[in-house]
């Protein structure tokens, strides 16, 4: 690999951006696609393919034939508010590939012996994400019902783009929080993107099935990414 090439999809790597080298199986020549790039035709689409699944492998296209090896963070759910559906939502999220982390400054819920294994930030979240600040595969879940904690979080997330950004609560509760998030300068385009009440519509009643309802949106959100667009999401 030319060592240029290597060196910019390591930097990308590090910064948490996707990337996917491009390989010319004909000549052996490599290229780095960043998401985003704009590449036309057969080509463009399996680059799109991979980004939204993660799966390298070669593919014809225009007469060639090319090996593209994807790139992708890791995407990881980081929730607002220790929960009590958590105890189930962090576990299944582990073995789904999308780690959780929390947050939560009210100590006496974000406690170790409530959520072992998970990675907990008893803390504000303006203080945690100026240290571990969102991206575009980090997908937010907010659920203490208090602006004061929440708000500033989902605007963070907002602005940016986390693939995935749900809150709790009824539509009601909603439409209070779509104007303070006007008020501290969210779009509404941007606003659009927020699912409440948060999670699939499956009728979820117990903690349990709300956890399988919330992990199932975000994986749905993360594997449609690029699709809204075009229409092709159900």
């Amino acid at each position: 690999m030319d060592p240029y090439v290597l060196k910019t999809l390591n930097a990308e790597r590090r910064a948490r951006r996707a990337a996917i080298l491009v390989t010319d199986l004909g000549d052996g020549r490599d290229r780095i696609v960043r998401e985003g790039d704009p590449v036309a035709g057969e080509l463009g689409e399996a680059i799109a393919r991979a980004f939204r699944t993660g799966n390298s492998g070669s593919v014809e296209a225009e007469g060639r034939t090319f090996f593209l090896n994807a790139h992708l963070p890791q995407p990881r759910l980081v929730v607002i508010g220790a929960s009590a559906w958590l105890i189930w939502t962090a576990p299944m999220a582990r073995i789904a590939g999308y780690p959780v982390e929390i947050i939560d400054p009210r100590t006496a819920f974000a406690t170790p012996e409530r959520f072992p294994d998970v990675v907990l930030h008893a803390e504000w979240p303006q203080d945690v994400l100026a240290r571990k600040p969102l991206d575009s595969y980090t997908a937010l879940a907010a659920v203490t019902h208090d602006p004061k904690i929440d708000d500033f979080a989902l605007k963070a997330a907002l602005d940016a783009r986390c693939f995935y950004v749900g809150a709790l609560g009824s539509r009601k509760t909603h439409a209070k929080r779509v104007e303070r998030l006007l008020a501290l300068g969210a779009s509404a385009d941007q606003i659009a993107r927020i699912h409440a009440p948060i999670g699939l519509d499956i009728g979820a009643a117990s903690p349990a099935e709300i956890a399988v309802a919330v992990l199932a949106q975000t994986i749905h959100a993360f594997r449609s990414r690029g699709l809204e667009a075009k229409g092709a999401v159900a």
